[in-house]
């Protein structure tokens, strides 16, 4: 169970780096809070590399560090889905408060399941 929790994160994290570098760049610059004193869509770039990496060391190499590698990236993004929320972007089908809210309580499992399915099988 947690080998197919661990490709089934690992191509989600594939198929969004792929999306930030190419077909969803206009949706995740949406994301990217106004404080960030970085050029918007070199800040979506550099994520999407990021998400890539992550995804490809998730799927052929993974181990605990790369599950704390991947929740710390969680956390590390978590201000931009809480920016679009806050200043009321719209971006991939999330286009209320409500579904923007929501969303937030997910990026907690996102970091639980990266640091469970790389957990090593003899830790408990």
């Amino acid at each position: 169970m947690r080998d197919l929790a661990r490709w089934v994160l690992a191509g989600g994290m594939i198929f969004a780096g792929l999306s930030h570098l190419f077909w969803g760049r206009e949706e995740f610059r949406a994301q990217v809070p106004d404080w960030v004193p970085l050029d918007t869509d070199g800040v979506v770039m550099a994520s999407g590399g990021v998400e890539l990496a992550l995804g490809v060391n998730l799927a052929f190499a993974p181990r605990d560090r790369t599950g704390q590698l991947l929740a710390a990236f969680f956390v590390a993004v978590f201000p931009g889905n809480l920016a679009q929320y806050r200043q009321r972007r719209d971006g991939f089908g999330l286009d209320t408060d409500r579904k923007r809210f929501i969303r937030l309580f997910f990026q907690p499992l996102l970091v639980l399941w990266a640091l469970w399915c790389t957990r090593s099988p003899h830790r408990r």
